[in-house]
């Protein structure tokens, strides 16, 4: 059975707009901090440190290439709302520091709350047929094929990423991104499984 079989368009709504907003909020307190994250968002961040650009833009572009997996492998409901999902983060990504800024916070602390709402609006855009793209898709490819968890395919490619990282930035960056990386990770190798959590 699907997760999404009994989900109304408003139900989407809901949870595509929640999720994007939690892990947008979550990428402020990650740049606040000057972390990177793992997956595609990862990427985008290590990108947009080195050159300057603008993270919502980078992060759109790196995400093209996946749709097309998406399209072929999962279907074109699931690949416009993760298209759908991916434009409104890179949107809110530009437009909540506007009116929303952080003074201070604790490297460790900030981690554990951007890894818990992101994994929670990870979570959203998943159980609402979507994701953000990137290695998302292909780990939840690899779950529904197997018996691997999502979860668990994105923090392996997650250590891949900070193990490349750790050539470019400074250890104690490393060791709080990872921290936030696990804790995303954990929340959606526990929570996103469907032999436990079914809609109805």
């Amino acid at each position: 059975m699907s997760e999404t079989a009994n989900h109304t368009f408003l139900d989407d709504a809901q949870g595509i707009a929640f999720g994007t907003f939690c892990c947008a909020i979550g990428l402020q307190v990650l740049t606040f901090l000057g972390l990177i994250t793992g997956q595609t968002a990862g990427l985008a961040v290590v990108i947009s440190y080195l050159s300057g650009w603008s993270f919502g833009a980078v992060f759109f572009v790196v995400n093209l290439p996946f749709y097309w997996l998406a399209w072929k492998r999962l279907g074109p409901v699931f690949t416009a709302k993760s298209l759908l999902s991916v434009t409104i983060l890179s949107v809110l990504t530009e437009i909540l520091p506007m009116g929303f800024a952080i003074e201070r916070l604790n490297p460790a602390l900030g981690a554990l709350i951007f890894g818990a709402l992101t994994g929670m609006g990870l979570l959203a855009l998943f159980r609402h047929g979507g994701s953000l793209g990137g290695i998302g898709v292909v780990a939840l490819m690899v779950q529904d094929r197997t018996a691997f968890r999502a979860g668990h395919v994105q923090l392996l490619f997650d250590l891949c990423l900070f193990s490349a990282a750790a050539f470019i930035f400074p250890l104690s960056v490393i060791v709080w991104s990872l921290l936030g990386a696990v804790v995303l990770n954990l929340v959606i190798a526990i929570n996103h499984r469907r032999d436990r959590y079914v809609a109805t």
